[in-house]
Formats: structure tokens, C-alpha cells, sequence
């Protein structure tokens, strides 16, 4: 056979499985493994089998090679030849492992030396680049979305120093870059093994995290109206030519990621019941394939000030739809949310509890953002229409110096509910950040990591509008030391995610999300 690959197996018991005497103090000192597993056929190559079993997670210190690799005693198997040894089976699933049928020499049917517990990723010998390409998920969207997210930040942050919105500028522009960079390797993904395609939306671990496309593209889109007022100037004709394109671009995306969240959860509802997503592991990222069409209203309340009147009116409608929509499936998922930990604990994977703050904090900051735009909004809408002898519809009773007062009023119901979200939110804050600090019982890099940047960007960014809206000092200072914070928690997750990509943590077989 030719070729090598990786795959997860626990093989049974068998006296095939044997090591010689004379290796058994060698491997007893290094808990070395003697990898020979082969491909079965081609078609692993292709992409058609070559999703290996998820093994059960290893010990908490990794690097620790002892602790790692460390084995039975042999023991003497009845019947076996004079001083052939065998080891006892381990107790987990290892990550690589040695069917029986492959242990023993074609030629002399003896026995090969053999070790059967777990070799950590990064002693097991290399594959192509090629293969590796294999695993490259959409889960890594949560890259380019956290960045995003962080350039925002820095463009919004109330308290500022000279300098600050260059940083963002490079950061956002790093972010685009990445983006460009993770497109191109899913699409290669998906040329070189073109059964991925589907299985990446039939899968449900992988069809989760096909959502985050959607939120780095929003993120990305209130960077360029950000980033574009800071640097062009809002009155320039530069910044209004720009206006029109997000204008165009926020419909788009409304359709898009609307007709994206029916599709994909349709797809969710009607999976193989094999693979069907069980209540005993739910966690907050089912709800992301509604976050995108979420996102619109905190699009709308982003892009709503550089638009004329008539244009922000229908924006900041579609947006407050679209928010609401979301909010309220978010909520829905909430109660089997909290029932599962009610029922279940906590899950290992921890930081995706953080997912929970995204939805209440972003509907808390779009609701503060279309409200502060609303007064505006209505009375150059209403002197428009007016002055060309049109009807204003809507507030056709209503006196025009009664109009102004009337945004107000609506202004202030869209504070106070927001402040209602904010509350929510920081206690989904809270809650996560205590089982974060009570403890991971899987400490190994997986790209749910960024989940401690993005939705707390959105918690950031509420408490940012919140702080100006109210005119609270405290909020602002507090906004303040989240965004100092964040930026300090995407440093540190980036090192370690480009760590666990050279330690073979990760973008590895059973490692990924496409490994159920």
C-alpha cells in the first residue's frame, strides 16, 4: 500500500497486538508509539472516508510526554511464543491506534512492536499540507470575525489617545487580509475534496460555524462605514460614494443571511438521525445560524447616519425586524440552554458559554444606535415629503411640531429596553467568565477560543452606547477597560492559535469540527 494516514481506532483485544521483551523497558522510560496504520484505500485521499472518529480528549497537560504516553505493564499472553510480551488494552479511545490486521508482518505473521496508547500531535509524524487542508473548516471564519471585531472596538472606544484609530486601521486591514487567506483555503478544501462540500452543511458541528462567513462579512461592513467616516471625512464626496455601496451591500446581506438561517436550519432539522444534535450537549452555538440576519440591525443602526432620510427610515425598519428576529430565536434556544446545565453541568469546552452574550448585547447596541439616529431620521423625512405636497403616511395626525417630541419619546422606550438586554447580557457575561475561572477540563486549543472576543465585542460595544446615551462616566470608563481587555484576550488567543496550528492541534485528523 502507499501513502500514510492518520486515523483514530481502538482496536480489541488480541494477542496480535504484542511487544518483544527486549523493547519493554524502552517504551516503559519514553511511552513511545510505533505508528503503522495505512490507508484502506484511495478514496481517503479524495475526501470520501478520510473523517476519522473524535477521541476522547487528553490529559490536561499535553505537554507533559510521560503523562501523555504513559502505559501498561506488558504482561506474559498465555500461549504466546517464549518471550513475547503482551500489553493490555488501554483504557479510552486513543487519537492513534494500530488495527490488528495491520500489526502483524505480511511475510512471517509475527508480531510487530506495538504500543497502543496515545502519542501526543505534535511527536506523531508529519503529513502533506495537502491532507491537512482536509480539516481546514469554516470554524476558522471565527479568525477574521474576532479581528473585525476588535477594529471596530478601537474605532468606537470613548476614550481615546492619538494614534488609536491608525492601530485599528492596521488591525482591520490585517483582518481583511486573513479573510482573503481563509476564503482561498476553503475553497481549495473544497476543489481538492469535493465531498466536503456537503457534508460541511449536512454536518451539524461543522454547519454551525458556517454562520460565522456571515458575521465576519457584517463585521467587516461596519468597519468599512467606521473606518471610512474616520478617514474620509463624513462630508466628503469620497465617504458619500461609499455610503451609496453599503447602502446596496446592507440589502444584499439582509436577503442573503436571511434565506441562509431558513436553509441552514432546515437542513439542521431534517439531518440523518445519526447525527442529529442531542439536548443532553446543547450549547450556545446552535444559535448562530441566526446571529447573521441578527447582525443586520446592528448594521442599520451603523450605516443609518451617513444615509438620507428616506433610505435610514427603511434601513432602520428592515434592521429593527431583522433584530428582533433574532433576539427572540435567540431566546427560544435559551430555555433548553440553561435546562441542559440544569440537567448535564457544564459543558468541557467552555468558551463557547461566551456565544450567550452575543445575542442580547448586539440587539442592545442596535436598538441605542437606530434610536439615536430616529429624531434625525423623522423630521428630514417628514420635511421632505411635506415640502413637495406629499402625505407623510405614518404620522399623518400627528402635528409637525408635536413630531420631534414624538422621536423622542420612541428614542427613550428604545434606551430603556435596551438597558433591560444590557442586564441580560452581563449576566450571561458573568455566568461564563465564572466556569472559565472555575476551570477547562479541555485545555487544548480549539478554535472556540475566539469565542472569548467576538460576541463580548458586542457586549463592548453596548455598554460603549449605553455609557454615551445615559451620559454615564462609569459605563464609558467601564466599555473602556472591556475594549483594553479584549484586545489584550485576541493577542494571546491569536498566539496560541498559530501555536496549535504548528503543534498540530489543530487543522489535524479527529482534531477539528469535521471529525464527527
Amino acid at each position: 500500500m502507499s501513502g500514510t494516514s492518520i486515523k483514530d481506532h481502538q482496536p480489541p483485544p488480541s494477542p496480535a497486538m504484542v511487544m518483544t521483551s527486549s523493547g519493554t523497558s524502552t517504551l516503559a522510560r519514553f511511552g513511545m508509539h510505533l505508528m503503522v496504520s495505512r490507508n484502506r484505500q484511495q478514496g481517503d485521499r479524495n475526501g470520501s472516508k478520510a473523517d476519522t472518529e473524535s477521541a476522547l480528549p487528553p490529559t490536561d497537560d499535553e505537554d507533559d510526554v510521560e503523562a501523555s504516553c504513559r502505559h501498561e505493564e506488558p504482561i506474559e499472553l498465555p500461549g504466546a511464543q517464549p518471550g513475547t510480551l503482551a500489553l493490555p488494552p488501554p483504557p479510552r479511545r486513543t487519537s492513534f491506534g494500530l488495527p490488528a490486521e495491520d500489526v502483524l508482518d505480511a511475510a512471517t505473521a509475527q508480531p510487530r512492536l506495538a504500543v497502543l496508547e496515545r502519542i501526543p500531535t505534535y511527536l506523531q509524524p508529519p503529513i502533506p499540507w495537502r491532507e491537512r487542508l482536509l480539516h481546514f473548516t469554516f470554524a476558522w471564519y471565527t479568525v477574521t470575525m474576532s479581528t473585525s471585531g476588535i477594529a471596530l472596538i478601537l474605532a468606537t472606544t470613548p476614550k481615546r489617545f492619538t494614534g488609536l484609530s491608525t492601530i485599528g486601521l492596521v488591525i482591520f486591514l490585517l483582518d481583511l487580509l486573513a479573510f482573503v487567506v481563509i476564503t482561498t483555503a476553503i475553497i481549495l478544501r473544497f476543489i481538492l475534496y469535493q465531498d466536503t462540500f456537503r457534508r460541511a452543511f449536512t454536518r451539524p458541528r461543522e454547519a454551525l460555524f458556517i454562520s460565522t462567513l456571515w458575521l465576519s462579512i457584517a463585521a467587516i461592513l461596519s468597519n468599512i462605514d467606521e473606518y471610512g467616516r474616520i478617514f474620509l471625512g463624513s462630508s466628503s464626496q469620497s465617504y458619500h460614494d461609499l455610503s451609496r455601496f453599503l447602502n446596496a451591500t446592507f440589502w444584499v446581506y439582509l436577503v442573503i443571511t436571511f434565506g441562509f438561517s431558513v436553509i441552514q436550519y432546515h437542513l439542521l432539522f431534517t439531518v440523518k438521525e445519526e447525527r442529529r444534535l442531542n439536548t443532553s450537549a446543547m450549547t450556545p452555538a446552535w444559535i448562530l445560524p441566526i446571529f447573521p440576519v441578527m447582525l443586520a440591525g446592528t448594521l442599520a443602526g451603523t450605516i443609518a447616519r451617513s444615509q438620507p432620510s428616506g433610505e435610514a427610515l427603511g434601513m432602520i425598519c428592515a434592521g429593527l425586524a431583522a433584530q428582533g428576529l433574532g433576539i427572540l430565536v435567540s431566546v427560544f434556544f435559551y430555555s433548553t440552554y440553561l435546562s441542559r446545565l440544569m440537567s448535564f453541568g457544564l459543558p468541557n469546552q467552555r468558551p463557547g458559554m461566551f456565544i450567550a452574550v452575543g445575542p442580547p448585547s448586539f440587539t442592545c447596541s442596535a436598538l441605542v444606535a437606530m434610536a439615536s439616529e430616529l429624531p434625525r431620521v423623522l423630521q428630514e423625512y417628514y420635511s421632505d415629503l411635506a415640502g413637495s405636497g406629499g402625505q407623510v403616511a405614518p404620522f399623518a395626525a400627528l402635528p409637525a411640531q408635536n413630531l420631534s417630541s414624538a422621536a423622542e419619546v420612541t428614542r427613550l422606550l428604545a434606551i430603556w429596553s435596551a438597558v433591560f438586554l444590557w442586564g441580560l447580557s452581563f449576566w450571561f457575561f458573568a455566568s461564563a467568565s465564572v466556569a472559565v475561572i472555575a476551570g477547562m477540563p479541555d485545555k487544548r486549543f480549539h478554535l472556540s477560543w475566539w469565542s472569548f472576543v467576538f460576541p463580548n465585542v458586542g457586549f463592548t460595544l453596548a455598554s460603549m452606547r449605553m455609557g454615551k446615551a445615559l451620559g454615564s462616566e462609569g459605563m464609558l470608563w467601564f466599555s473602556t477597560v472591556m475594549a483594553c481587555l479584549l484586545v489584550v484576550a485576541w493577542g494571546f488567543i491569536g498566539f496560541r492559535c498559530v501555536r496549535a496550528v504548528y503543534r498540530r492541534e489543530i487543522v489535524w485528523p479527529g482534531h477539528d469540527e469535521d471529525s464527527d
